[in-house]
């Protein structure tokens, strides 16, 4: 069959949901259907709105195909064009796009939403939790969830070497992700300026050494990017704190082995997919209850869930994995559940057969 894929951006972008397209757009290939990629251009929402003036031009480009797979995040472009395009219309929902506002933003953007999901055939989601965000909005009765995996840097460390890493000091704890405001840096800032340091004699009370890499872009705001280097500034803490801005997989990935903790106390976290990958390490996550993190980690187990916008959960937290013993055993969990994850081709199988059925 053939497959557009309609993206807002270029699908070579670094963030989660544009891998999982491109990840979906080779897997289609593999499975013999011609896939072509849509590109939309990334505006801000009011001006993507602008481009339903010209649905019929749109509509009629992606009548060329057989399915048409929509990345939610175009989907304020798309509402006059699905009311008119004939080929099968899914949603591929990474996140609920009104999840990531407040107020009267979010409910005019939850209104749109709900246009958008009531005029395509079927969706396609990232986790049981956007699903079930997605229904009362009017999300269409066909769907399959096919969410992420963390195969992506396919990491071979065993327990031992796991539990060799957790004596080491001090206890290196890593963001990563790109330094927005929802991604929850300061959150997890103040958190640590609560951690004091260990005390000239030590002793089992002491509370941990730490050292933070923020690995991540922070260009996208540059202001909440000053305001965090603030904070840190002001609590003392400057000096544990490494800004070492966007870097390539491979250096990603060797950051990610030498880490404890992968630490990420988002607002919102439609999946986690960071999570997981670094769970792949042996890093005990710290991760939001907010989004489909619930599903795969197990608080105090394999993990540590923390309620959004909450600095004492994540000193809390980071001050219990001060025992090594157990920052251990919660790392060779995490790899554990990383290893009875489905893999990237066993997830987006179930999502190609389902396009298939349409």
């Amino acid at each position: 069959m053939r497959v557009g894929l309609v993206l807002a951006g270029d699908v070579d972008n670094r963030s989660g949901g544009f891998y999982y397209d491109r990840r979906l757009r080779d897997r289609l290939r593999e499975r013999g259907h011609d896939t072509e990629i849509v590109s939309l251009p990334w505006r801000s929402y009011p001006r993507q709105l602008t481009d339903n003036l010209r649905g019929r031009r749109i509509a009629a480009r992606l009548d060329e195909f057989d399915v048409v797979v929509e990345d939610g995040l175009a989907h304020p472009s798309l509402l006059a064009a699905n009311r008119r395009v004939e080929a099968s219309t899914v949603a591929l929902l990474h996140m609920l796009a009104s999840r990531a506002r407040n107020g009267l933003a979010r409910r005019a953007v939850r209104r749109i939403e709900g246009r958008f999901l009531a005029g395509v055939d079927a969706a396609i989601y990232n986790a049981e939790t956007t699903r079930r965000d997605a229904a009362p909005l009017g999300a269409p009765g066909r769907s399959v969830v096919a969410p992420p995996a963390g195969d992506r840097f396919a990491p071979e460390i065993s327990a031992a070497a796991i539990r060799d890493r957790a004596s080491e000091a001090p206890l290196d704890v890593t963001f990563l992700g790109n330094v927005v405001e929802r991604k929850g840096l300061d959150t997890l800032v103040e958190g640590l300026a609560r951690i004091e340091r260990p005390t000239a004699t030590g002793g089992p009370d002491a509370a941990p050494d730490w050292r933070l890499t923020v690995v991540g872009d922070t260009d996208d705001d540059p202001a909440y990017v000053d305001r965090v280097r603030e904070m840190a500034a002001e609590a003392g803490i400057a000096g544990r704190v490494r800004f070492v801005g966007r870097l390539d997989d491979d250096a990603v990935a060797a950051r990610l082995r030498e880490s404890h903790v992968l630490a990420v106390p988002s607002r919102y976290e439609p999946f986690g997919m960071v999570y997981l990958e670094a769970m792949g390490f042996g890093c005990v996550p710290v991760a939001t209850t907010a989004g489909g993190a619930v599903e795969f980690v197990s608080d105090g187990e394999s993990g540590l869930l923390v309620p959004p916008d909450d600095p004492a959960a994540v000193a809390d937290g980071l001050g219990r994995l001060a025992d090594r013993d157990r920052l251990a055993e919660m790392g060779v969990a995490a790899r554990e559940t990383y290893e009875a994850w489905p893999t990237w081709t066993e997830t987006l199988d179930d999502a190609v057969d389902f396009l298939e059925a349409l």
